[in-house]
């Protein structure tokens, strides 16, 4: 697919629980985007990475900061029409909804997989501040995508380029009544 002339790239984020499978997508999906890539975890605060690295799960307090740099970085990605891809946990509409505010026209993609299965690649993953004991409470967090947020649901229990293909034929699905299909390099 190419890019029309005038339009302009999307504003992606890829939400779900921690081990799903978010940045490795997100990555892949920014470079077939051509668009600016950013990990929502280098937005966190200190603070907030020792809290999880405890297995503390955060608060909506500690959140707030977090998500609204996330949404800066959205809305200036938008404003200069780069587009952009993040991986987000966002799993509350509200957090969803902090984000919207900040670029009205983001696009959510909510990749799902078996509690075994994120459990399993949380274990195998080295170096990361998450563990593996917050994860149930993350899926009690999660709310799925609502009928009037933009965006889906993708399965990411196959391989990670598998699985940007389904993302972007969502994306296109989704798209194609008001933009025409998002483009994509190589």
């Amino acid at each position: 697919m190419r890019r029309d002339p005038g339009q302009r790239p999307p504003c992606v984020v890829v939400i779900g629980v921690s081990g799903v499978g978010k940045t490795t997508v997100a990555r892949l999906l920014a470079q077939r985007l051509g668009v600016p890539f950013a990990e929502a975890d280098d937005f966190h605060s200190p603070e907030s990475v020792a809290k999880m690295s405890a297995g503390v799960p955060l608060t909506d307090a500690d959140r707030g900061a977090w998500l609204e740099a996330i949404g800066r970085w959205l809305r200036e990605r938008d404003r200069a029409a780069t587009g952009g891809v993040v991986p987000c946990s966002a799993l509350r509409r509200r957090y969803r909804d902090v984000l919207r505010a900040a670029c009205p026209d983001a696009f959510f993609v909510h990749l799902t997989a078996r509690h075994e299965e994120v459990g399993r690649r949380m274990s195998e993953r080295s170096g990361h501040f998450m563990p593996r004991a917050l994860l149930e409470s993350q899926e009690a967090a999660l709310e799925p995508l609502e009928a009037d947020e933009r965006g889906g649901a993708v399965d990411a229990g196959p391989a990670p380029g598998a699985v940007v293909e389904s993302v972007l034929d969502l994306m296109a699905e989704t798209e194609n009544g008001a933009n025409g299909p998002w483009p994509t390099t190589g």
